[in-house]
């Protein structure tokens, strides 16, 4: 099974923001004409994508075949009773990943593989039994985590318009808009309901942030990654190589809220820690399996942490699955998200797009998380008050006020001690 690099996501969220066309851009044009003619085109091509590529080939339970000729059977006055009908359809699989966005909400869900984003910097999943729109988390330096939103806060309003009945493209259409105006959610957490007014922004993203710190047994490289988009490989080397410029004896990776983004981009960092292994596993409808693997060319071989909690999800999950399943870090914090699916994101012929789960992917021992997340090595949970904490004051993420870190830091000077020790018994003669 051969995936196309460019249009694959892990994503397990919806981002809420306006974001830049990065691929299928000019696939619409020549066939605009004949859409607007026959508003059935884009509801066959749909189809046609899901049967051939969606990963569940008995669709569900669904006569597929019997849908199309149903949907096809009907007439539609405009694209908008199409887009309707063709969201009806596309839920039938449920399936909350598999999800057909109009040509506005396809451009809001490229920014994923971008660099920046208009709106309040959220990236939030519906969740499949209770259809709840939940914020997964919130992007580091932007209206949402500067006003202290949560992972797990639950989105009950928006400007005053519930969010009950809606698909999650409803929801991030009612929280876009312009630079400069407001937007006021209401939120439930845990029995309490609260609102919180937002200024939408431009925000742009740098995927990896990394600081020297210091530690008992000697400097600490402290890098947090934030979403895996295009240019966070690139990102990922640059810190790394600077922070071994100045002889860290180990490494934090904080992987923590972290939703996604592109499969390629997990495995490209994943090489920059491993040496010769396993990255992940992905597997078709058909049982075909793909393995992505590592070669022997690693930055370093220094000690390594990583840092996960429930808004690690998708990427974050196959890195952390990488470097726990090949012995090549410690992994600390609570249980991931639990996205074990890969999405491929179609342009269609009218600018709209569909992002169809394709396969199924296992970490190198053969896990399947989907639903049940990747467990930490050393469990450490925070409490509400420490969550509100660290939300408020988010520049003590990463320091010894922020208890995950502390632990992190503990673990790796233990990891650090062993590492000297074996390399000392290796140069002995």
């Amino acid at each position: 099974m051969v995936f196309a690099k460019d249009n694959l996501v892990l994503g397990a969220t919806a981002l809420v923001g306006a974001g830049v066309v990065v691929i299928g851009a000019n696939l619409w044009q020549t066939s605009w004409a004949v859409f607007k003619e026959s508003p059935k085109e884009i509801v066959d091509e749909v189809w046609q994508v899901i049967d051939h590529d969606y990963v569940d080939s008995t669709f569900n339970g669904l006569n597929w075949r019997q849908v199309r000729s149903d949907y096809l059977k009907r007439n539609y006055a405009s694209q908008e009773q199409a887009y309707k009908a063709i969201r009806e359809m596309v839920e039938k699989l449920g399936d909350p990943y598999t999800r057909f966005m109009d040509p506005e909400q396809f451009k809001s869900m490229q920014i994923d593989t971008s660099g920046e984003l208009t709106g309040v910097g959220i990236q939030i999943s519906q969740d499949e039994k209770t259809k709840d729109i939940t914020v997964i988390s919130p992007i580091e330096g932007s209206p949402a985590a500067e006003a202290g939103l949560l992972s797990k806060d639950v989105i009950l309003k928006v400007d005053n318009k519930s969010t009950q009945g809606m698909d999650i493209n409803g929801v991030v259409s009612l929280i876009r808009g312009p630079v400069g105006s407001d937007v006021v959610l209401k939120i439930k957490r845990g029995s309490q309901q609260l609102d919180f007014k937002l200024k939408r922004a431009k925000i742009e993203i740098h995927p990896v942030r990394f600081s020297y710190q210091t530690g008992p047994t000697g400097g600490v490289g402290y890098i947090r990654l934030n979403q895996f988009s295009s240019h966070a490989a690139e990102e990922m080397r640059t810190a790394i190589q600077s922070l071994k410029a100045k002889n860290v004896e180990g490494f934090i990776l904080d992987l923590r809220s972290n939703p996604g983004g592109l499969l390629y981009s997990s495995a490209e960092i994943a090489r920059l820690w491993m040496n010769q292994g396993t990255i992940v596993l992905t597997l078709d409808r058909k049982g075909g399996e793909d393995r992505l693997t590592s070669g022997n060319n690693r930055l370093t071989d220094k000690p390594l942490v990583v840092l996960v909690d429930g808004g690690s999800a998708s990427a974050s999950e196959i890195l952390a699955g990488a470097l726990q399943d090949n012995k090549r870090a410690v992994v600390i914090g609570t249980k991931t998200f639990g996205k074990g699916l890969v999405q491929s994101v179609h342009p269609l012929e009218d600018g709209s797009g569909l992002a169809v789960t394709v396969a199924k992917y296992l970490t190198p021992s053969g896990r399947d998380i989907n639903k049940k997340g990747i467990e930490p090595d050393v469990k450490v949970e925070l409490t509400e008050e420490q969550r509100e904490l660290l939300s408020q004051d988010r520049e003590k993420i990463g320091t010894l006020a922020d208890p995950q870190y502390a632990k992190a830091l503990d673990v790796l000077n233990q990891q650090v001690l062993v590492y000297r020790k074996g390399k000392l018994q290796t140069s002995t003669p």
